[in-house]
């Protein structure tokens, strides 16, 4: 089927005075993308609806009853699934989640996937599947999962004590996401396109550990651990055994050296590169996000 963009003036700052403009509903607003896309949204005279448990009306993943109040009115919707793609009930809830948005007048869906996760590709083609305008942005791992992540009191210990080897991934930078994403909901041409978002090179987590500490002027290791090492940390630390399962699954699984390759993603979707990790890591050390 071949779907045409259904930008609108529902997404226009220009739309009719007499009925105000329909609001993108953004899963995950709070989330590392969906704040990002959210605020540039609303900087660029666009109404915004969170969808959050902290919200009104609130979204929770967990409650469908509370999805039909958040998707009144919505022409376009960002999906971002918590906690990850990857977990095992995600499908259902993405296609039950679709469905609805459908029936209430949801005209184009953009999902955040995720790079080499056999139950995010699933995902991506119910969303495709859906009968409406969609686009996929399918990610490598995010730069900013050093900074807003677990990974980030790792830094700021001075030691990155992770499972993952000489694998090298091409980290690639939220902000790059979100760019995508506004485009993706507010612009046309982006209709039925996946993207594959990378950053411009390849890095090792040593490597990534090193662009930290020079930017930091700090020092900083990192630490090859064996995995069973990492799941008994976890479990000491009381994590929740889903979220126990979703990080062993990511370092086992998702970083064995299947994402090792770049694409060019942002670049067809922005008409530019995607920024580099050491602008990351400058500007996040200079932001003092780092700092104990």
């Amino acid at each position: 089927m071949n779907i045409t963009n259904t930008h609108s003036a529902a997404f226009s700052t220009t739309a009719s005075t007499t009925q105000a403009p329909n609001p993108i509903l953004v899963i995950g607003g709070t989330g590392k993308t969906g704040h990002r896309v959210a605020q540039r949204l609303s900087e660029g005279g666009i109404p915004v609806r969170i969808g959050s448990r902290n919200e009104t009306p609130s979204f929770d993943w967990e409650n469908p009853t509370s999805w039909a109040d958040v998707l009144q009115n919505v022409k376009a919707v960002y999906i971002t699934y918590y906690p990850d793609l990857a977990v095992p009930q995600a499908p259902e809830a993405i296609r039950t989640f679709c469905q609805l948005a459908v029936k209430s007048g949801v005209e184009h869906l953009v999902l955040l996937s995720g790079r080499g996760e056999e139950e995010a590709q699933h995902c991506e083609e119910i969303v495709k599947n859906a009968g409406v305008a969609w686009t996929i942005l399918r990610s490598s791992w995010f730069s900013q999962n050093f900074s807003e992540g677990f990974i980030r009191d790792f830094v700021v210990a001075g030691h990155i004590a992770l499972p993952v080897g000489a694998v090298r991934e091409p980290f690639v930078d939220a902000d790059d996401i979100a760019d995508v994403a506004v485009a993706a909901l507010t612009e046309s041409g982006h209709a039925g396109q996946l993207y594959e978002l990378t950053g411009p090179r390849l890095l090792s987590f040593t490597d990534a550990a090193n662009e930290i500490a020079k930017a930091t002027r700090q020092p900083l290791q990192y630490t090859q651990i064996p995995q069973q090492a990492f799941i008994g940390a976890l479990t000491e630390q009381n994590v929740p055994t889903e979220a126990v399962g979703l990080l062993d699954y990511l370092f086992t699984t998702v970083l064995d050296g299947r994402n090792e390759k770049l694409t060019d993603g942002v670049q067809r979707a922005l008409g530019r590169k995607p920024r580099d990790f050491s602008a990351y890591a400058q500007q996040t050390a200079a932001s003092g996000a780092w700092q104990a």
